[in-house]
């Protein structure tokens, strides 16, 4: 009897249907030669520090630095699972052989290879490895049945991290509480978890320290079009006004008029934190609720495996895409078929294919976010929102750049020169595809309603509209070098603003390139291998910081609290607190999944740098301490 085990009881059915495994009994399905069982999740955890030995059982300074000599594993202890452990032991006791069927992922296969170690599993294993839950692929999935040997190294590089979290995470929070907390609360401190929040305490001192600063601009309307001054701002008034009374009762004259055409190619494909970041910009939907949203169109089939950081296409996709546009040609919402006007254009002849869709170098585990082809119906409207993102971003691919020409005119008044710039977009191309991005938010994830007052910036424009905005269409009129007549200058005062608040959208970004907010496609994919956490953890980072109560929100805005502000104050290690340290680390884990890096010099090192840490921070005699108190805070090792 071989035995397949999966992640989650829904996902076990879906695949007992298609081998043949029709018979229910407690606890999995049976026939045609398989049982199919299933974890909930997490099964096993590492071992708490008291299961070494009762001295770390009570929070102790002389205890610190806490390393066990071997870490083990043990099964959570919560009735569920434990009744549901003693099914999968027996069974797997019993196997002639087992089909890993976890999620294809790192912490899918730390997952399964925990239970099968604490089953004391003995027969052979292979690796069910599919990106998407339709039938076809668990057919072809169970037909190329892969060498669970394969996936050592993914399963080392999801254990190192798991140590690396439980030695910074155990003794550093027992560290800071101890010396810090004055017993009155936990401060909780974790490898990804405070760097993350140095990012949003760093940018509200920016913030709270900022003086705006006044300066003028100078600008003129000639025939009904604004040109600003093209020597930028004047920092004194007096400067701007002297410029002003020089050109005041001077004619305009244009000296130059220059048109340049470009093109736009269609935006990349989706991996997880953009689709994450697109729906809170437009939808208000936190980092959590998008990947939650994402999992279940993923467990109905309805769109490929989520958890990636790659936003390319393998090869190999490439003759299943023509199968796909007719599912997404066959969808309707509400009785209508909301693609296949879009779809129509692309049928008839076969679809482009550009290395920047489509390239297998750029693909380890999993393909970008894609729909299956699988026809939707049925959705939430959250769901819906989310899918038509996926679906119009992969008919938009297949399109033709966007074509636009830029105007450039420039002028002068008594020797100060003008510019106005305008965009007229000649053929759409992809752009006829992308979403309205003038749909209002969601009901509020956060409880109650969301108004879009709720997703305004202080200057009432919605957050990322200047980014929507800069996209639309300006034209000028046609202007001739070498006219001239009168114009209406004015001087402007200003002022200087800070830097904005972090946004879920925003935060998701800096995580993603170790604290720098890129927006450049090209870089950012450049810095993504040294961003902190993974994609598939960055949300649950961000809502623990929530739990802690060290940050709160502010409609968008992400807020920290005086605990979180003192937290990251206290902190003199800059080991806890740098982004760029921990994108180190985080290169470094990818590495191990890649065979590119020792695993067990990853975990001497962390154990070599928190001993260190426990040494400065005993040592340290100033009278640093938290005053505020958050009786929810509890102990985290994330």
């Amino acid at each position: 009897m071989v035995v397949c085990i999966a992640e989650k009881p829904s996902v076990a059915r879906d695949i007992a249907r298609i081998i043949g495994a029709t018979a229910s009994h407690d606890g999995y399905m049976e026939g045609n030669g398989y049982q199919v069982t299933w974890t909930y999740g997490h099964l096993c955890t590492l071992k708490e520090p008291h299961d070494y030995t009762p001295a770390w059982k009570p929070w102790s300074l002389s205890a610190l630095p806490m390393i066990p000599p071997r870490f083990g594993i043990k099964l959570i202890n919560e009735q569920h699972i434990t009744k549901q452990f003693a099914i999968i032991e027996r069974l797997m006791q019993q196997a002639d052989g087992i089909i890993n069927c976890g999620d294809a992922g790192q912490e899918g296969e730390l997952i399964q290879r925990w239970v099968m170690q604490k089953a004391q599993a003995k027969c052979p294993v292979k690796r069910l490895w599919i990106s998407s839950m339709t039938d076809e692929a668990i057919r072809e999935g169970f037909q190329q049945l892969k060498d669970q040997k394969l996936y050592e190294p993914l399963y080392l590089a999801g254990l190192s991290r798991a140590i690396g979290d439980w030695i910074l995470g155990m003794n550093a929070t027992r560290l800071y509480t101890l010396k810090y907390g004055q017993n009155r609360q936990v401060l909780s401190i974790g490898r990804v978890q405070t760097p993350t929040l140095a990012l949003i305490v760093n940018r509200q001192k920016e913030i709270d320290h900022f003086k705006p600063e006044p300066y003028w601009v100078l600008s003129t309307v000639y025939r009904e079009t604004l040109f600003t001054a093209t020597k930028g701002k004047f920092t004194s008034k007096e400067e701007g006004q002297r410029s002003f009374a020089l050109i005041k009762d001077q004619p305009f004259t244009v000296t130059k008029v220059e048109k340049k055409n470009g093109k736009e190619a269609p935006k990349p494909l989706y991996d997880l934190t953009s689709l994450q970041v697109d729906c809170n910009r437009k939808f208000g939907m936190s980092a959590e609720l998008t990947l939650n949203t994402i999992q279940t169109l993923y467990e109905h089939k309805l769109t490929t495996y989520p958890r990636v950081d790659t936003q390319f296409l393998s090869d190999d996709i490439y003759p299943k895409c023509p199968q796909i546009m007719n599912g997404l040609f066959q969808t309707r919402f509400a009785g209508k078929a909301v693609y296949a006007e879009l779809v129509r254009p692309l049928g008839g002849k076969p679809l482009p294919k550009t290395k920047r869709v489509f390239d297998s170098s750029k693909v380890t585990d999993h393909h970008a976010i894609i729909p299956t082809g699988i026809v939707a119906n049925g959705l939430s409207d959250m769901e819906r929102r989310v899918y038509d993102l996926i679906a119009r971003r992969f008919i938009s691919v297949f399109y033709p750049d966007c074509k636009f020409a830029t105007t450039t005119v420039l002028g002068v008044a008594n020797e100060t020169e003008f510019k106005a710039t305008g965009k007229q977009i000649i053929d759409p191309g992809w752009r006829v595809v992308a979403p309205l991005s003038s749909q209002a938010p969601l009901s509020s994830p956060l409880g109650g309603k969301s108004q879009l007052a709720d997703s305004l910036s202080p200057q009432g424009e919605p957050e990322g509209a200047s980014e929507e905005a800069s996209d639309e269409e300006k034209t000028l009129p046609a202007f001739v070098k070498g006219e001239s007549g009168p114009h209406e200058p004015t001087l402007t005062e200003k002022w200087t603003t800070p830097p904005p608040y972090y946004t879920e959208a925003s935060l998701l970004r800096a995580m993603e390139t170790a604290g720098k907010f890129v927006e450049d496609e090209e870089l950012r994919a450049a810095m993504k291998e040294n961003g902190i956490g993974r994609p598939s953890s960055r949300a649950g980072i961000i809502e623990t910081l929530f739990k802690r109560h060290y940050i709160r929100r502010e409609r968008k805005r992400l807020v920290a609290t005086p605990t979180g502000m003192e937290l990251i104050d206290l902190i003199k290690e800059e080991l806890l607190k740098s982004c760029e340290l921990t994108g180190i680390w985080e290169k470094k884990l990818r590495d191990i999944e890649h065979k590119k890096y020792d695993p067990a010099q990853f975990v001497e090192e962390l154990k070599a740098q928190i001993a260190q840490i426990v040494s400065d921070v005993i040592r340290d005699s100033s009278n640093r301490h938290i005053t505020g108190v958050s009786k929810e805070n509890k102990a985290s090792t994330q």
